[in-house]
């Protein structure tokens, strides 16, 4: 959890404390498990700047690693294609390339104490090591068309999150102010696939992203775990590759060059913080 005061810092490591114990339940639930029934799950995505604490929109400011400063007043992306690795390198695939059951959009402005909260159901009841999942949408699961997509399609465009003037997803929307003093002019980089990448001959900027669990998740009917998520959006501009905003590239879209820099830098700003296994809903 980002940081902000001596009193939050108190608030986490109670937290902490407590997590350990509920983490650290016997194998009572392990012992005998009907696998004919599925759990649930919980994945919890906090924004924010590490070493400042969560973003507000078009207040929270950064300053990149080359001086630049910058805020955001949109900030959106695409996560699609989970997978939970187990215990035993066993692979759970979350409806696959299926972005109607299995995408879902990141929407800064729909945090609740700055955290976008996604819900899994169907979950094989296992211990869980690993998540893994795709940043965008897969070519695999565009190229299904209207058809196969055509309710995360039309979210997907009441989001902002597809393209007015082509075809195909927004993976990630950034936008807001920069500056080498203060945040004044404004910014909007886009990046995404437009059409069949392949045949178009452009830059596939769908990511797959593998984070480390720090405690196992186990799912059960008694234990539905939730898996804290921290996207550092220091790596916007201050990723592997230290990026300026410039009169080049701050309206840029699609998968141009810089994008490309962009969805990398993107590509390594995330960390599990932690994972909480709490007891599941009663009604299970």
């Amino acid at each position: 959890m980002y940081k902000y005061s001596k009193l939050a810092l108190s608030i986490g490591l109670s937290l902490l404390f407590l997590s350990f114990f509920t983490a650290c339940k016997s194998d009572d639930d392990f012992a005998k498990i009907d696998e004919s029934k599925d759990g649930e799950l919980e994945l919890k995505f906090e924004n924010g700047f590490e070493g400042v604490g969560g973003i507000v929109l078009g207040a929270t400011t950064q300053q990149s690693a080359l001086g630049q400063y910058h805020n955001f007043s949109t900030l959106k992306y695409i996560i699609s294609n989970i997978e939970l690795i187990d215990e035993n390198g066993q692979v759970f695939s979350y409806h696959y390339n299926n972005p109607d059951q299995g995408a879902f959009v990141i929407n800064q402005e729909n945090a609740r104490a700055n955290i976008v909260y996604v819900q899994l159901k169907d979950i094989p009841q296992r211990k869980y090591t690993k998540l893994r999942f795709g940043l965008g949408i897969h070519q695999s699961a565009y190229l299904l068309g209207h058809d196969g997509q055509a309710k995360f399609w039309n979210e997907a465009k009441q989001q902002g999150m597809t393209w007015s003037w082509a075809s195909g997803y927004v993976f990630v929307k950034l936008e807001g102010k920069y500056g080498q003093e203060f945040p004044t002019k404004p910014y909007k980089n886009h990046t995404g696939n437009m059409g069949n990448v392949t045949a178009n001959q452009t830059a596939d900027l769908y990511r797959v992203i593998e984070l480390n669990l720090p405690t196992n998740a186990r799912v059960s009917t008694k234990v539905k775990p939730s898996i804290h998520i921290m996207a550092n959006l220091n790596n916007f501009l201050s990723g592997d590759k230290k990026l300026l905003l410039d009169d080049t590239n701050d309206d840029t879209m699609g998968s141009s060059p810089f994008m490309v820099e962009v969805t990398n830098n993107l590509s390594g700003m995330f960390r599990v913080d932690h994972v909480h296994n709490d007891e599941a809903p009663k009604n299970n």
